[in-house]
C-alpha cells in the first residue's frame, strides 16, 4: 500500500513539473483530448482528489459533491463542464497551487489506512490500494494530453505497473460494462517495463496474447492511444476483442480514439 501512495505522490509530482514552466496563454490552449484545454485537464484532477480525499475523511463534502455531479449529469452537463463552473476563476498558477496541496493532502489520508480498507467511489466501494493506484492513473493518462501538446516527450519509469495493473484487472469490467459476454480465459499478456523487466499475466498461450512495451499496454486501455498507435503484438480473437475497447478507468462505455488522432502536436 505505501508503494502505490509513494508512486502517486511521484506522479502527482512530475505532473507539477510539467506545468510549472507553462506561459500564461498556455493555459487556455486545447488540447487533443476532448479539446479539453489545459486548465479544464487540472480541474477535473483536482475535482477528483478533492471528491477522493473527502470520500476518506468527510463523509458529508462526498455527499455533496457526489449530488452536484448527478445534478450535472442529469441535466445533460458535462463533467468538465460542471468542474469550470463549480471551481470558477480558480485556474493556472493559483490552481496549480491548490492541486499541490490538494494531492499531498489526499496521498497522505491514503497512507493511514490499511491496503483493504473499502472506499466509496461512484456507484462501486473499491480498496484503498486500489484507488490510490487508480488516482495515478487518472494523473497519468491526463497529462499525455498535455505532453502531447507541448510536443514533449514524457519520462517512463517502473511505477507504471500500477496503471498496468488496472489494465489487466479491468479485462472483465470493458466487456460487461458494454453489455457483452466476457470472454472465458483472458490473454496471456506479457509487457517490457521501462527499467527492462518483464511483467506477465494470466496463463502463457501462443494463440491469445499481448506483449510489448508496459507504456504501449497503458496508452492502450487509459485510451490515451489507439491500439493501431502502438507496437503491441495482439494474438488472437480475444486479445483484438479487448484492446480494441479497452478501458481501465470507470464510467459509461467511452471508444478510443481514432487512429492517428491522439499524437504528440
Amino acid at each position: 500500500m505505501q508503494q502505490q501512495v509513494q508512486d502517486l505522490r511521484e506522479e502527482a509530482k512530475e505532473f507539477q513539473r510539467l506545468l510549472e514552466p507553462l506561459a500564461d496563454a498556455d493555459w487556455d490552449r486545447a488540447t487533443l483530448f476532448k479539446s479539453w484545454t489545459v486548465n479544464d485537464i487540472l480541474q477535473h484532477l483536482y475535482s477528483g482528489d478533492e471528491r477522493a480525499a473527502a470520500s476518506i475523511a468527510d463523509a458529508e463534502k462526498y455527499d455533496a459533491l457526489a449530488a452536484a455531479l448527478n445534478a450535472a449529469r442529469e441535466g445533460g452537463v458535462s463533467r468538465v463542464e460542471e468542474a469550470r463552473r463549480r471551481l470558477g476563476g480558480l485556474r493556472g498558477r493559483h490552481l496549480l497551487e491548490r492541486y499541490s496541496e490538494q494531492s499531498a493532502r489526499l496521498c497522505d489520508l491514503l497512507a493511514e489506512l490499511q491496503p483493504t480498507h473499502r472506499l466509496r467511489w461512484g456507484g462501486r466501494d473499491m480498496s484503498a490500494r486500489i484507488f490510490a493506484a487508480a488516482r495515478q492513473m487518472e494523473v497519468w493518462a491526463h497529462a499525455q494530453a498535455i505532453y502531447d501538446l507541448l510536443g514533449l516527450e514524457r519520462s517512463r519509469s517502473d511505477r507504471l505497473r500500477n496503471v498496468a495493473e488496472l489494465g489487466i484487472r479491468t479485462f472483465g469490467f470493458t466487456f460487461n460494462n458494454r453489455g457483452l459476454p466476457v470472454p472465458a480465459a483472458p490473454p496471456h499478456v506479457r509487457l517490457r517495463a521501462p527499467s527492462g523487466a518483464w511483467w506477465e499475466w494470466n496463463a502463457p498461450s501462443a494463440d491469445s496474447r499481448i506483449e510489448g512495451e508496459a507504456f504501449d499496454f497503458c496508452q492502450v486501455v487509459t485510451q490515451v492511444r489507439n491500439i493501431a498507435d502502438t507496437r503491441l503484438a495482439v494474438t488472437g480473437d480475444t486479445a483484438r476483442a479487448w484492446m480494441a475497447i479497452a478501458q481501465c478507468f470507470a464510467g459509461p462505455p467511452e471508444n478510443p480514439p481514432a487512429p492517428g488522432m491522439r499524437r504528440r502536436t
